[in-house]
């Protein structure tokens, strides 16, 4: 059921928004709350707290005193501001409401749970076509988010307990300047009190839900790139070209940084710090040979033998069997007054926007069950008017599965949006733009009108004719939502095969038509060579900084999820499919079956995040323990090589086994 506060808000909304002004006394008669409140100072605190919520939920209340009597203070929902409410094409709406899927709500905090009733509050009908084209997102969903980028908003400082790379635990005070997405996760820059320097921190290493501090002190730099901030940590003096040998087809990320052919052997990448260019070369060890600097490839053969000499024979456990067991942070995730009452009235501006409305459809729309949808319903059913008595309470009926809401006017309006929910829906639609194709267009204007919208929202005064909280300019929200890979456009060579799926998705789903299907050539990472397959595309996804198809695959027989830039080529539809040679070495498909144990110095860290580790262990020697289950082979293996010996596995022993054999095979090659 509903808090009291959402019935209270509620009926306050409907109570001044029912009439063209109520002054402050009537108001307070008529609002049960407030006129049973144990004295006039506390319905005062509370009415104050009121109108934030409403001012927060998007609605223009309006305060104006007596031209006569200035003690007389009247309320209003001032139907001539706009606010940051969207001016939407069809399509754009579509492309944002898919964005607006990106977060799973249900962990990522009250402006991820808002945005997507705000946006159905519009009154808008998306093109079910362009949804089913449109890239299924998946942006880091994380409940810390929300106040973080509430303090990049308002200039405030924020607490909370980090836990870094060295594994120990600690109280972070911190004055936010930007809140963004580097490679699929959320990464906090701003300033550090206690160490009085600029710090960056990874969102899902923040243990406690960030509390809201004192106004920030220190200048906010006017231009802050996060990209340029996290590559900065591996820069070096030592500097050089890398000339690179490479397997054909294979290496793709960086064949595109060199802007090689895919079948070129040898190419040479831009000069890069010596760090970044040996955890680039290292992610792809199983395929390239590097062949200059000469000082680098004695260095590649000091850093694999040492992988190969760290994994070969059996792991000494004893440390992780006295290892302690890290508790999981619990960071409240309950909805607050604020989303459940978006939620309300969206869904009355949207009954109110058709007529009536199907009860399943419109649960779905709302990402709630049908029971929930019934409960709020009910809550609607006891709200209104209290100005005019219970004769005025808001109608709802959901018999037969038909929602109609009567008497509900005032809240037929659309909820605009606040600056923390314009970018959350930017990277939402950051998500899906690397695989957006043909609405790439649309995804632009949609964005387009998202930033005007912020520009609006910060010239707009406050109720009182004071200064709205600052929002970040387009500049500072554009650098907040620009991921490193995820933002980018795919690479010129995924144009063509952008193309071709989106024609085959533009196809008649039902009809299995050559249309409707196209011919790939496919580089695997867990095996040499390519194959070619003829598949029917069905969907996108974006899953952090990746793209993926799911197609029906003839070659399978069945339905496979496609790495997006692993397609290299769209070949003629008469091209024979085959599938790639086993090649010498160990097998890397598919997964490894059961629990694999890892131990990871500080550099390692991130590979307990990125497999999302089912537990970890905090070890006497500094060290962290962490546990996977059934993860994919290929995967973990370039990982621990790209660690540069900060991981180690520790079971199973045909695991330690695969990387003996791999490095051993990677130091020989650079050795000759």
């Amino acid at each position: 059921m509903a808090s009291k506060n959402v019935e209270r808000l509620l009926n306050v909304i409907m109570t001044i928004g029912s009439r063209r002004r109520i002054d402050r006394a009537r108001l307070f008669r008529v609002i049960p709350d407030y006129a049973e409140a144990v004295s006039e100072q506390a319905a005062e605190r509370m009415f104050e707290r009121d109108k934030a919520a409403i001012l927060e939920l998007g609605l223009p209340l309006s305060t104006e005193r007596d031209v006569i009597d200035e003690n007389t203070v009247y309320y209003r929902i001032d139907t001539s501001r706009s606010g940051a409410v969207l001016d939407l094409t069809t399509e754009e709406y579509t492309v944002l409401l898919a964005a607006s899927h990106a977060w799973d709500a249900a962990a990522a905090g009250g402006a991820a749970r808002r945005v997507r009733a705000k946006l159905l509050s519009l009154g808008h009908d998306a093109d079910p076509d362009l949804l089913r084209r449109t890239p299924r997102g998946a942006v880091e969903s994380l409940p810390v988010l929300t106040p973080l980028l509430e303090a990049v908003v308002t200039g405030r400082s924020v607490r909370f307990t980090y836990r870094g790379t060295q594994g120990a635990p600690t109280e972070r005070r911190v004055e936010p300047w930007v809140v963004g997405v580097h490679d699929g996760h959320w990464y906090v820059h701003g300033w550090d009190r206690a160490r009085e320097a600029p710090r960056v921190f990874r969102a899902s290493r923040i243990e406690s839900f960030p509390a809201d501090g004192p106004a920030a002190t220190q200048p906010r730099p006017e231009r802050t790139d996060l990209d340029e901030v996290l590559g900065s940590m591996l820069d070096s003096d030592d500097r050089a070209p890398a000339v690179l040998r490479a397997a054909p087809y294979k290496a793709l990320s960086l064949r595109d940084r060199a802007g090689a052919a895919l079948e070129a052997e040898q190419f040479e990448l831009p000069s890069l710090p010596r760090p970044a260019a040996r955890r680039l070369l290292l992610a792809d060890i199983r395929w390239v040979e590097l062949l200059g600097p000469e000082g680098w490839r004695e260095e590649m053969v000091q850093v694999l033998t040492g992988i190969a000499q760290g994994h070969e024979g059996g792991a000494d456990l004893s440390d992780l069997e006295s290892a302690v067991a890290r508790p999981v942070p619990r960071i409240r995730v309950t909805p607050q007054s604020g989303d459940h009452l978006s939620r309300l009235i969206s869904a009355a501006s949207y009954v109110l926007s058709r007529g009536e409305a199907d009860l399943a459809e419109l649960a779905e729309a709302l990402g709630i069950t049908e029971k929930q949808l019934i409960t709020d319903l009910q809550v609607l059913f006891v709200c209104g008017d209290m100005g005019s008595g219970w004769e005025d309470l808001i109608e709802a009926e959901w018999e037969h599965g038909t929602v109609r809401v009567r008497n509900a006017e005032p809240l037929r309006r659309a909820l605009s949006l606040s600056a923390v929910e314009i970018t959350a829906l930017l990277a939402g639609l950051a998500a899906l733009e690397p695989a957006a194709g043909a609405a790439e267009q649309v995804v632009e204007s949609a964005r387009a009108k998202l930033l005007a919208g912020a520009a609006g929202a910060e010239e707009d005064p406050g109720p009182d004719g004071g200064a709205a909280p600052r929002v970040p300019t387009r500049t500072e929200i554009a650098e907040a939502t620009t991921a490193d890979e995820m933002a980018a456009r795919t690479a010129d060579r995924a144009e063509e095969v952008l193309a071709a799926v989106h024609r085959a998705l533009r196809a008649d789903t039902d009809a299995d038509t050559d249309a409707s299907r196209i011919t790939i050539r496919y580089s695997s990472s867990d095996r040499p060579g390519t194959s070619v397959r003829r598949i029917r595309p069905l969907s996108i996804e974006t899953d952090g900084a990746r793209s993926y198809l799911l197609a029906d695959c003839e070659l399978a027989g069945g339905r496979r999820r496609f790495r997006l830039d692993r397609i290299v080529e769209v070949l003629p539809p008469e091209t024979p499919m085959s599938r790639p040679d086993a090649g010498e070495g160990p097998s890397l498909a598919g997964r490894v079956e059961g629990t694999v144990w890892l131990r990871l110095e500080p550099a390692g860290h991130w590979i307990a995040e990125s497999f999302a580790a089912a537990e970890l262990r905090d070890g006497g020697d500094g060290a962290t323990y962490a546990r996977l289950e059934d993860p994919l082979r290929a995967p973990l293996v370039d990982a621990v090589l790209e660690s540069a010996g900060a991981a180690a596995v520790l079971a199973p022993q045909e695991l330690r086994d695969t990387i003996v054999t791999v490095a051993r095979g990677g130091a020989e090659r650079h050795s000759r």
